[in-house]
């Protein structure tokens, strides 16, 4: 079972290669070769994710199995949306997405957030609907270098 915890400022490198490694992984489940490399593009290295452990608007944290770093999970307070969840290849299937979910769910709701929203990725719709998520619509989002991926955007009430 994975244990759930803050994200600190060290763990960025590893949120980073997690988050290239899942994209790489899953994405080409929905999505062309390019977009996939346009999607696991990240300009800016490990940066962002020292930027969501310092915002107090931002809740980033990481799920551990064997003391190894097996996905990440970050909430935006502020607007009220799940900006990520992703889970290395290693342990995808094995509850750690869910686990993620269901903790930010739980820091929404000690919030007084009563709906959260996200951007699912095509391959991710099914997870998020089986988690209660509602579909809303399919949007476009530009990622590096201009390169549009479609999404859904959904909802949930807590």
């Amino acid at each position: 079972m994975a244990s759930i915890r803050p994200a600190t400022e060290a763990d960025a490198k590893a949120i980073l290669d997690l988050h290239v490694a899942s994209i790489r992984a899953f994405g080409p489940e929905r999505y062309r070769d390019e977009q996939v490399e346009a999607w696991a593009t990240k300009p800016l290295g490990s940066a962002p994710y020292r930027e969501s452990v310092r915002n107090e608007f931002e809740h980033i944290v990481v799920a551990e199995v064997n003391g190894q770093i097996a996905g990440f999970g970050r909430l935006d307070y502020g607007n009220a949306v799940v900006d990520a969840v992703y889970v290395h290849p290693d342990f995808a299937r094995d509850g750690v997405g869910s686990a993620l979910l269901s903790h930010l769910e739980s820091k929404a709701a000690a919030k007084t957030i009563d709906s959260l929203s996200l951007r699912a990725s095509l391959n991710a719709v099914p997870f998020y609907e089986q988690a209660g998520y509602e579909r809303v619509e399919t949007l476009s989002h530009e990622t590096t270098g201009g390169v549009e991926l479609a999404c859904v955007e959904m909802t949930k009430n807590l």
